[in-house]
Parts: structure tokens; sequence; C-alpha cells
């Protein structure tokens, strides 16, 4: 084989790994639902134990006091913590779902996603994004990190083929938390199936009405890419988006929303939610590391 055969051979192979992974995530922002976990049991009304998790968020997330937003202390998180958290996600792997009620499964999908994805990042860390983690272009979002019931599951299978796909909510974007300072903060406790409901409805209205969610600036509203990735489940149009944007939003808000008649930008900051200040709730968290 000449040069020429060598050169043109490379570039076909790398046009073909491209399109391979631009068609991986084309299909994981498409809720294709997986039919495995589309099973529940609604005359169960056990519920399933988080308190590792909440011990977790107790001591490691924490407000920005300029921003108001939620930051994660990843380089304080002690090696005995790190031990918890994976002793958490021990436990939810050894847990079928599908014997639990919707609701049931619904907190814990939830908080199985964002516990993962903490993990993951703690795993990686220092990192600056998680798009860092990986080959840099997908990061860990196709990667099978836990075993549930026998299946491997990722991340990306969690949020598009089983929450999104399953649930058909919008809320549920305002609750997955991929480590990133324009996600959705973290809800400072985990979701419980007694509460779900206004857990969700604490998300949505927290993020509608942060900067990094929606603002006005003139004739110009930037909202959150994730109303331009995820548009189908807002609304089948833009009116359709700020409708539900505006039962969010409070007052002087949902009045500018009113008025609005300009250009939307959308935009999303991809720098990992790491904290650079703050005291931890823990005065003991710094140890044994």
């Amino acid at each position: 084989m000449t040069k020429i055969q060598y050169l043109f051979a490379f570039i076909f192979i790398v046009f073909v790994g491209v399109a391979i992974k631009g068609y991986t995530l084309y299909q994981a922002v498409s809720p294709n639902p997986i039919s495995y976990w589309d099973v529940s049991n609604e005359s169960n009304n056990q519920q399933i134990s988080h308190e590792l998790w909440a011990e977790f968020l107790s001591l490691y997330l924490i407000v920005n006091p300029e921003t108001s937003a939620r930051e994660f202390a990843y380089s304080q998180v002690s090696i005995n913590d790190k031990s918890k958290l994976k002793n958490y996600l021990e436990r939810l792997s050894n847990i079928d779902p599908r014997q639990f009620n919707k609701n049931e499964q619904l907190a814990y999908w939830i908080n199985l996603y964002n516990a993962l994805t903490i993990n993951v990042v703690l795993k990686h860390y220092p990192i600056e994004s998680i798009k860092n983690i990986g080959d840099g272009f997908t990061g860990p979002w196709n990667q099978e990190l836990i075993t549930i019931a026998g299946i491997n599951v990722s991340l990306n299978q969690i949020e598009h083929g089983i929450l999104r796909a399953l649930w058909q909510e919008k809320r549920i974007h305002y609750v997955i938390n991929c480590a990133s300072i324009g996600c959705p903060d973290l809800l400072p406790k985990p979701f419980n199936s007694k509460e779900i409901n206004k857990q969700l409805d604490e998300a949505a209205i927290r993020f509608i009405n942060q900067n990094k969610g929606v603002y006005l600036s003139g004739n110009k509203l930037v909202l959150s890419s994730i109303y331009h990735w995820f548009s189908d489940d807002f609304g089948t149009n833009t009116q359709e988006i700020i409708t539900h944007i505006s039962d969010y939003a409070n007052t002087p808000l949902k009045e500018q929303l009113k008025q609005f008649s300009g250009d939307i930008e959308y935009q999303y900051n991809w720098k990992l939610n790491k904290t650079l200040s703050g005291r931890l709730n823990n005065p003991n968290t710094n140890k044994n590391h």
C-alpha cells in the first residue's frame, strides 16, 4: 500500500470513528425506552434508604455566597467518605428497582444518577470538566458504571432510556446533575417517593429563576442549552417552552416573559461545579485523605 493509500485509509478510519461517536451522541439525547425497566409493583410501599447519600450531600454540597449556586467540594472528600459513597452505590446495585412502585423507582434512579456522577468525577479528579473523562469527546456518559438487576447500566441509559423515556416528565431535567456549572444544582437532600412531586417543583423553580437557567438582556432571552438540546421535551415550539418556563418563574421574570418578543440565545457552562471557597459543614472532613 502506498503512502497516499495509507493516508486515505487513516482519514477514512477517523471519519468513521467520528461518525460513530456522533451517532452515539445523537442516540444519547433521544428518549428511547428500555422496556426491561418498564415494570413496577404498585402495591409495594416499601421505601429505599438513601441515608448514606443524605450524609454525603450534607458534608460536601456548599452554597456559593456570591452566586447562590450549589457547588461541590470534590477536593475535600475524605478517603473514608469516598468509601461510604461506594458502599451506597453497592447497596443500590443490590436492589432491583422493578420490585417497587413508580414513585420509589423515580427517586431511586435520580439519586443513583447523581451519586454515580459524583463518584466518577471523584475517581478522575482533579479535572476541569466532566467532559475530560474518557476520550474527551463523549465524557463518561456511555460508560457502564454500575450493574443493576444483572444489567450493566450507563448514565445515558438512566437519563434517556429510563428517566426521560419512561416518565416523560419535563421536570426530570432539573433534578439530574452533570457536575457542571451550567447544570441544575443538586438538591441538598436525596429524592424520596413521598415528596417527589414537591422536590421536582422546587428544582424547576430554582433553576428557572437562576441566571444560568433563564435571563433577559434587553430584547434577548438567554436560556440554558438544556432547552435547545431537549426542546422536544419542553414543547413543540418556542412559545410552548416559554409557557413552561413562565409556570415556574417568579413574578418579575414572569412579567418580563409576557412582554418578550426578541431573539433567543442558548448558553451552557461545562466547567466543573467545584467549590473554590466556603466552609464545609463537617470541620473534620479534611482528615483521612
